[in-house]
Protein backbone atom coordinates (compact mmCIF):
# COMPACT_ATOMS: atom_id res chain seq x y z
CA UNK A 1 0.00 0.00 0.00
CA UNK A 2 1.87 3.44 -0.96
CA UNK A 3 -0.15 6.34 1.49
CA UNK A 4 -0.78 9.91 -0.30
CA UNK A 5 -0.66 13.29 0.88
CA UNK A 6 -2.82 14.94 3.60
CA UNK A 7 -4.00 18.13 3.63
CA UNK A 8 -5.52 20.37 6.79
CA UNK A 9 -4.41 20.08 10.11
CA UNK A 10 -6.88 18.84 12.11
CA UNK A 11 -9.64 15.89 12.07
CA UNK A 12 -11.82 13.20 13.20
CA UNK A 13 -11.06 9.77 12.94
CA UNK A 14 -13.65 8.08 10.24
CA UNK A 15 -16.12 5.74 11.70
CA UNK A 16 -16.18 2.26 10.09
CA UNK A 17 -18.87 1.91 8.03
CA UNK A 18 -17.62 5.44 6.05
CA UNK A 19 -14.17 3.87 5.77
CA UNK A 20 -13.86 3.31 1.71
CA UNK A 21 -12.95 -0.32 0.27
CA UNK A 22 -10.88 -1.35 -2.71
CA UNK A 23 -11.69 -3.38 -4.75
CA UNK A 24 -10.67 -4.67 -8.49
CA UNK A 25 -13.38 -3.95 -10.41
CA UNK A 26 -14.88 -6.55 -13.41
CA UNK A 27 -11.89 -8.42 -13.25
CA UNK A 28 -9.49 -5.32 -13.43
CA UNK A 29 -6.60 -4.45 -11.35
CA UNK A 30 -7.16 -0.92 -10.27
CA UNK A 31 -5.31 1.32 -8.16
CA UNK A 32 -6.80 3.91 -5.53
CA UNK A 33 -5.29 6.90 -4.56
CA UNK A 34 -6.15 8.14 -1.41
CA UNK A 35 -6.81 11.77 -0.59
CA UNK A 36 -7.66 12.69 2.86
CA UNK A 37 -8.19 16.39 3.92
CA UNK A 38 -8.09 16.40 7.21
CA UNK A 39 -9.63 19.84 7.88
CA UNK A 40 -13.12 18.86 6.52
CA UNK A 41 -12.93 15.02 7.38
CA UNK A 42 -13.30 13.99 4.05
CA UNK A 43 -11.91 11.32 1.63
CA UNK A 44 -11.53 11.35 -2.06
CA UNK A 45 -10.47 9.20 -3.94
CA UNK A 46 -8.92 8.86 -8.10
CA UNK A 47 -9.23 5.21 -9.91
CA UNK A 48 -6.26 4.23 -12.05
CA UNK A 49 -6.31 1.09 -14.22
CA UNK A 50 -3.71 -1.58 -13.94
CA UNK A 51 -4.12 -3.21 -17.52
CA UNK A 52 -1.07 -5.55 -17.01
CA UNK A 53 -2.25 -7.99 -14.02
CA UNK A 54 -3.08 -8.28 -10.39
CA UNK A 55 -1.01 -6.30 -8.54
CA UNK A 56 1.17 -7.63 -5.32
CA UNK A 57 3.17 -4.62 -4.44
CA UNK A 58 3.51 -1.22 -5.25
CA UNK A 59 6.21 1.24 -4.39
CA UNK A 60 6.66 4.81 -5.36
CA UNK A 61 9.73 7.53 -6.74
CA UNK A 62 11.21 9.39 -3.79
CA UNK A 63 11.51 12.19 -6.42
CA UNK A 64 8.02 11.79 -8.62
CA UNK A 65 4.94 12.06 -7.14
CA UNK A 66 3.56 10.23 -10.67
CA UNK A 67 5.89 7.43 -10.93
CA UNK A 68 6.10 4.33 -9.10
CA UNK A 69 6.26 0.53 -9.40
CA UNK A 70 4.37 -2.41 -9.14
CA UNK A 71 4.80 -5.93 -9.22
CA UNK A 72 2.25 -8.08 -10.63
CA UNK A 73 1.13 -11.47 -11.60
CA UNK A 74 0.72 -12.68 -15.69
CA UNK A 75 0.28 -16.18 -17.43
CA UNK A 76 3.33 -16.96 -19.11
CA UNK A 77 3.51 -20.79 -21.12
CA UNK A 78 0.95 -22.00 -18.81
CA UNK A 79 1.93 -20.61 -15.81
CA UNK A 80 1.72 -17.93 -13.45
CA UNK A 81 4.92 -15.32 -13.26
CA UNK A 82 5.46 -12.30 -10.88
CA UNK A 83 6.57 -9.97 -13.28
CA UNK A 84 7.43 -6.10 -12.16
CA UNK A 85 7.14 -2.92 -14.34
CA UNK A 86 7.83 1.13 -14.13
CA UNK A 87 4.69 3.66 -14.19
CA UNK A 88 3.50 6.80 -14.93
CA UNK A 89 0.23 8.32 -13.73
CA UNK A 90 -1.66 10.41 -16.37
CA UNK A 91 -1.04 13.88 -15.75
CA UNK A 92 -4.51 14.88 -14.42
CA UNK A 93 -4.32 11.81 -11.78
CA UNK A 94 -4.91 14.11 -8.69
CA UNK A 95 -7.86 13.98 -7.06
CA UNK A 96 -9.99 16.91 -7.29
CA UNK A 97 -9.45 17.16 -11.34
CA UNK A 98 -12.10 15.98 -12.61
CA UNK A 99 -15.27 17.55 -13.52
CA UNK A 100 -17.37 14.97 -11.45
CA UNK A 101 -16.23 12.95 -8.22
CA UNK A 102 -16.86 9.63 -9.70
CA UNK A 103 -15.44 9.98 -13.23
CA UNK A 104 -12.15 8.53 -12.45
CA UNK A 105 -14.44 5.38 -10.54
CA UNK A 106 -16.50 4.74 -13.53
CA UNK A 107 -13.94 5.64 -16.75
CA UNK A 108 -10.64 5.13 -14.56
CA UNK A 109 -7.69 6.25 -17.06
CA UNK A 110 -4.98 3.67 -17.52
CA UNK A 111 -1.14 3.70 -16.16
CA UNK A 112 1.42 4.49 -18.57
CA UNK A 113 4.02 2.14 -18.72
CA UNK A 114 7.92 3.59 -18.80
CA UNK A 115 9.30 0.22 -18.82
CA UNK A 116 9.99 -3.22 -17.61
CA UNK A 117 11.84 -4.66 -14.31
CA UNK A 118 12.26 -7.93 -15.97
CA UNK A 119 15.37 -10.02 -16.68
CA UNK A 120 14.92 -13.36 -18.45
CA UNK A 121 17.34 -14.87 -16.27
CA UNK A 122 15.62 -13.56 -12.83
CA UNK A 123 11.70 -14.17 -12.64
CA UNK A 124 9.14 -14.08 -10.12
CA UNK A 125 9.60 -10.29 -8.74
CA UNK A 126 8.39 -10.36 -5.12
CA UNK A 127 8.86 -6.55 -4.50
CA UNK A 128 10.56 -3.37 -5.82
CA UNK A 129 12.56 -1.00 -3.64
CA UNK A 130 13.43 2.70 -4.47
CA UNK A 131 16.55 4.43 -3.30
CA UNK A 132 15.67 6.17 -0.30
CA UNK A 133 16.04 9.84 -0.38
CA UNK A 134 17.41 8.96 -3.81
CA UNK A 135 17.15 11.04 -7.50
CA UNK A 136 14.59 8.00 -8.87
CA UNK A 137 17.09 6.88 -10.77
CA UNK A 138 18.01 3.55 -8.69
CA UNK A 139 16.01 1.02 -7.60
CA UNK A 140 16.18 -2.69 -6.04
CA UNK A 141 14.52 -5.60 -7.31
CA UNK A 142 13.92 -8.50 -5.35
CA UNK A 143 13.14 -11.96 -7.93
CA UNK A 144 13.57 -15.71 -6.47
CA UNK A 145 16.87 -15.52 -4.71
CA UNK A 146 18.78 -12.47 -6.59
CA UNK A 147 19.15 -8.98 -5.47
CA UNK A 148 19.50 -6.80 -9.01
CA UNK A 149 19.94 -3.16 -8.40
CA UNK A 150 18.27 -1.32 -11.84
CA UNK A 151 19.69 2.00 -13.17
CA UNK A 152 16.46 4.16 -14.37
CA UNK A 153 17.70 6.07 -17.29
CA UNK A 154 15.81 8.79 -20.41
CA UNK A 155 12.75 9.47 -17.65
CA UNK A 156 12.58 6.42 -16.17
CA UNK A 157 11.85 4.71 -19.75
CA UNK A 158 14.86 2.25 -19.95
CA UNK A 159 16.39 0.39 -17.02
CA UNK A 160 19.43 -1.85 -17.04
CA UNK A 161 21.06 -4.17 -14.07
CA UNK A 162 24.29 -2.73 -12.70
CA UNK A 163 24.78 -5.28 -10.15
CA UNK A 164 23.32 -8.65 -8.79
CA UNK A 165 23.42 -10.68 -5.01
CA UNK A 166 22.70 -14.40 -5.23
CA UNK A 167 21.51 -15.96 -2.18
CA UNK A 168 23.10 -18.82 -1.77
CA UNK A 169 22.37 -22.10 0.16
CA UNK A 170 20.64 -25.70 0.22
CA UNK A 171 17.22 -26.16 -1.04
CA UNK A 172 15.27 -23.49 -3.19
CA UNK A 173 16.03 -19.95 -1.32
CA UNK A 174 13.52 -17.33 -2.27
CA UNK A 175 13.06 -13.74 -0.99
CA UNK A 176 10.16 -12.76 0.45
CA UNK A 177 10.58 -8.86 0.97
CA UNK A 178 13.56 -6.40 2.17
CA UNK A 179 14.25 -2.85 2.55
CA UNK A 180 16.81 -0.31 1.57
CA UNK A 181 18.61 1.27 4.44
CA UNK A 182 18.45 5.23 4.50
CA UNK A 183 21.49 5.30 6.59
CA UNK A 184 25.26 5.00 5.73
CA UNK A 185 24.47 6.41 2.36
CA UNK A 186 22.14 4.16 1.34
CA UNK A 187 24.31 1.36 0.68
CA UNK A 188 22.90 -0.93 2.74
CA UNK A 189 19.75 -3.50 1.85
CA UNK A 190 18.25 -5.82 4.34
CA UNK A 191 16.38 -8.50 3.37
CA UNK A 192 14.00 -11.76 4.06
CA UNK A 193 14.45 -15.46 3.08
CA UNK A 194 11.74 -17.95 5.23
CA UNK A 195 13.33 -17.76 8.42
CA UNK A 196 16.47 -15.55 7.98
CA UNK A 197 17.42 -12.05 7.79
CA UNK A 198 20.35 -10.73 6.06
CA UNK A 199 22.05 -7.89 5.03
CA UNK A 200 23.66 -6.54 2.17
CA UNK A 201 26.45 -4.23 1.45
CA UNK A 202 25.03 -2.62 -2.16
CA UNK A 203 28.56 -1.27 -3.24
CA UNK A 204 30.65 -5.11 -3.18
CA UNK A 205 27.21 -7.03 -3.39
CA UNK A 206 28.12 -9.03 -1.03
CA UNK A 207 26.26 -10.27 2.91
CA UNK A 208 27.19 -8.20 6.13
CA UNK A 209 25.63 -10.18 8.79
CA UNK A 210 22.56 -12.82 9.21
CA UNK A 211 20.28 -13.33 11.50
CA UNK A 212 19.49 -17.39 11.20
CA UNK A 213 15.93 -18.35 12.47
CA UNK A 214 15.28 -14.89 13.53
CA UNK A 215 11.58 -16.11 13.75
CA UNK A 216 10.24 -19.46 14.03
CA UNK A 217 8.04 -19.44 11.01
CA UNK A 218 8.49 -16.96 7.58
CA UNK A 219 9.73 -13.33 7.85
CA UNK A 220 7.04 -11.39 6.45
CA UNK A 221 8.21 -8.32 6.45
CA UNK A 222 10.69 -5.56 7.71
CA UNK A 223 11.56 -2.21 9.00
CA UNK A 224 14.50 0.30 9.08
CA UNK A 225 14.58 2.06 11.98
CA UNK A 226 14.66 5.85 10.22
CA UNK A 227 16.64 7.42 13.27
CA UNK A 228 18.79 4.59 15.18
CA UNK A 229 21.00 3.36 11.75
CA UNK A 230 21.73 -0.29 13.26
CA UNK A 231 18.37 -0.92 14.40
CA UNK A 232 15.63 -3.14 12.63
CA UNK A 233 12.06 -4.47 13.16
CA UNK A 234 10.79 -8.22 11.90
CA UNK A 235 7.41 -9.68 11.80
CA UNK A 236 6.37 -12.99 10.86
CA UNK A 237 4.10 -16.51 10.71
CA UNK A 238 4.54 -17.14 14.25
CA UNK A 239 2.92 -14.10 15.58
CA UNK A 240 5.80 -12.55 16.77
CA UNK A 241 7.29 -8.73 16.01
CA UNK A 242 11.08 -8.53 16.82
CA UNK A 243 13.41 -5.50 16.98
CA UNK A 244 17.27 -6.08 16.27
CA UNK A 245 20.64 -4.75 16.74
CA UNK A 246 22.57 -5.38 13.54
CA UNK A 247 25.82 -5.24 15.65
CA UNK A 248 24.44 -7.61 17.65
CA UNK A 249 22.25 -10.29 16.19
CA UNK A 250 22.14 -13.52 18.55
CA UNK A 251 19.25 -11.80 19.68
CA UNK A 252 16.37 -9.68 19.79
CA UNK A 253 16.63 -6.49 21.76
CA UNK A 254 12.75 -6.64 22.31
CA UNK A 255 9.98 -8.94 21.53
CA UNK A 256 6.23 -8.13 20.96
CA UNK A 257 3.84 -10.81 21.43
CA UNK A 258 0.62 -8.71 20.95
CA UNK A 259 -0.85 -10.63 17.70
CA UNK A 260 -2.85 -14.03 17.75
CA UNK A 261 -1.94 -14.81 14.13
CA UNK A 262 0.29 -13.99 11.37
CA UNK A 263 2.20 -10.35 11.41
CA UNK A 264 1.79 -8.99 7.82
CA UNK A 265 3.36 -5.58 8.20
CA UNK A 266 5.33 -3.70 10.94
CA UNK A 267 6.31 -0.11 10.40
CA UNK A 268 8.01 2.76 12.09
CA UNK A 269 6.66 6.28 12.07
CA UNK A 270 9.32 8.38 10.42
CA UNK A 271 9.55 11.21 12.69
CA UNK A 272 8.83 9.39 16.45
CA UNK A 273 10.24 6.06 15.79
CA UNK A 274 9.25 5.16 19.10
CA UNK A 275 5.49 4.45 17.52
CA UNK A 276 5.34 1.25 15.61
CA UNK A 277 2.30 -0.43 13.66
CA UNK A 278 1.55 -3.75 13.60
CA UNK A 279 -0.62 -5.39 11.52
CA UNK A 280 -1.98 -9.10 11.27
CA UNK A 281 -3.89 -12.07 10.16
CA UNK A 282 -6.03 -11.43 13.23
CA UNK A 283 -8.16 -8.63 12.21
CA UNK A 284 -6.21 -6.42 14.54
CA UNK A 285 -3.89 -3.37 14.18
CA UNK A 286 -1.63 -2.81 17.01
CA UNK A 287 -0.03 0.83 17.78
CA UNK A 288 2.90 0.31 20.24
CA UNK A 289 4.72 2.83 21.89
CA UNK A 290 8.42 1.39 21.80
CA UNK A 291 10.33 4.40 24.19
CA UNK A 292 12.98 2.10 25.64
CA UNK A 293 15.00 1.16 22.17
CA UNK A 294 13.60 4.42 20.61
CA UNK A 295 16.16 7.66 19.74
CA UNK A 296 14.84 9.36 22.47
CA UNK A 297 14.32 6.71 25.12
CA UNK A 298 14.03 9.34 28.03
CA UNK A 299 12.11 11.70 25.88
CA UNK A 300 12.27 15.13 24.53
CA UNK A 301 15.08 16.68 26.66
CA UNK A 302 15.06 20.00 26.95
CA UNK A 303 17.81 22.64 28.39
CA UNK A 304 17.42 23.76 31.95
CA UNK A 305 18.00 27.39 30.14
CA UNK A 306 14.95 26.72 28.13
CA UNK A 307 12.28 26.48 31.12
CA UNK A 308 10.79 29.57 32.86
CA UNK A 309 10.31 29.62 36.59
CA UNK A 310 6.96 28.35 36.76
CA UNK A 311 7.96 25.28 34.01
CA UNK A 312 10.64 24.15 36.20
CA UNK A 313 8.77 22.10 38.79
CA UNK A 314 5.86 20.90 36.52
CA UNK A 315 9.74 19.11 34.46
CA UNK A 316 10.90 18.02 37.26
CA UNK A 317 7.89 15.95 38.46
CA UNK A 318 7.08 14.94 34.60
CA UNK A 319 11.05 13.88 34.25
CA UNK A 320 10.29 11.14 37.47
CA UNK A 321 7.38 9.65 35.36
CA UNK A 322 8.54 6.33 34.72
CA UNK A 323 9.09 5.48 30.57
CA UNK A 324 7.72 2.37 30.15
CA UNK A 325 7.01 0.31 26.54
CA UNK A 326 3.20 -0.24 25.96
CA UNK A 327 0.49 -0.83 23.57
CA UNK A 328 -1.00 2.71 23.10
CA UNK A 329 -4.07 1.50 21.28
CA UNK A 330 -5.53 -2.25 19.62
CA UNK A 331 -7.97 -0.79 16.30
CA UNK A 332 -10.54 -3.22 15.30
CA UNK A 333 -12.31 -1.75 12.70
CA UNK A 334 -11.17 -4.41 10.16
CA UNK A 335 -13.41 -7.63 9.81
CA UNK A 336 -10.50 -9.41 8.07
CA UNK A 337 -7.13 -9.62 7.71
CA UNK A 338 -4.98 -6.71 7.81
CA UNK A 339 -2.38 -7.09 5.17
CA UNK A 340 -0.77 -3.75 5.35
CA UNK A 341 -0.06 -0.38 7.46
CA UNK A 342 1.11 2.77 6.49
CA UNK A 343 2.28 5.96 8.21
CA UNK A 344 1.47 9.71 5.77
CA UNK A 345 4.79 10.83 4.58
CA UNK A 346 2.91 14.61 5.34
CA UNK A 347 1.16 14.33 8.81
CA UNK A 348 3.40 12.27 11.33
CA UNK A 349 0.47 11.46 13.24
CA UNK A 350 -2.00 9.81 11.09
CA UNK A 351 -1.85 6.30 9.45
CA UNK A 352 -3.60 3.77 7.74
CA UNK A 353 -4.19 0.27 7.39
CA UNK A 354 -5.80 -2.30 4.62
CA UNK A 355 -7.47 -5.22 4.96
CA UNK A 356 -8.49 -8.29 2.45
CA UNK A 357 -11.46 -7.07 2.23
CA UNK A 358 -10.21 -4.34 0.50
CA UNK A 359 -11.52 -1.69 3.45
CA UNK A 360 -9.11 1.38 3.89
CA UNK A 361 -9.37 2.63 7.56
CA UNK A 362 -7.25 5.99 8.31
CA UNK A 363 -6.80 6.56 11.84
CA UNK A 364 -4.74 8.92 14.32
CA UNK A 365 -2.26 8.86 17.24
CA UNK A 366 -4.02 9.49 20.46
CA UNK A 367 -3.96 13.18 21.50
CA UNK A 368 -2.66 12.39 24.98
CA UNK A 369 -0.16 10.03 23.34
CA UNK A 370 0.78 13.08 21.20
CA UNK A 371 1.38 15.96 23.10
CA UNK A 372 3.35 13.72 25.48
CA UNK A 373 5.97 12.67 22.72
CA UNK A 374 6.11 17.03 22.13
CA UNK A 375 6.09 18.51 25.52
Amino acid sequence: MAYSRTTGSSTTVPEPPSTPTLRTRSGRAVIHIIDFDDENNIINKTVLLHQAGEIWHIGTSPADKAVLTTCFNKTSDSRVVSCAAVWRMPSDWETGSHESPDDSVHNPQSLELLCHLDDRTHSNTACVLWEPMGDGKRVMSLADNHALLWDLQESSTQATVSSTATLEGKGQLKFTSGKWSPHHNCSQLTTANDTAIRGWDLRTMTQIYCIENAHGQLVRDLDINPNRQYYLASCGDDCKVKFWDVRNVQEPVKTLEDHSHWVWSVRYNHSHDQLVLTASSDSRLILSNMVSISSEPFGHLVDDEELSEGEDNHQEDKSKEPLKDSVVSTYEEHEDSVYAAEWSSADPWLFASLSYDGRLVINRVPRALKYRILL
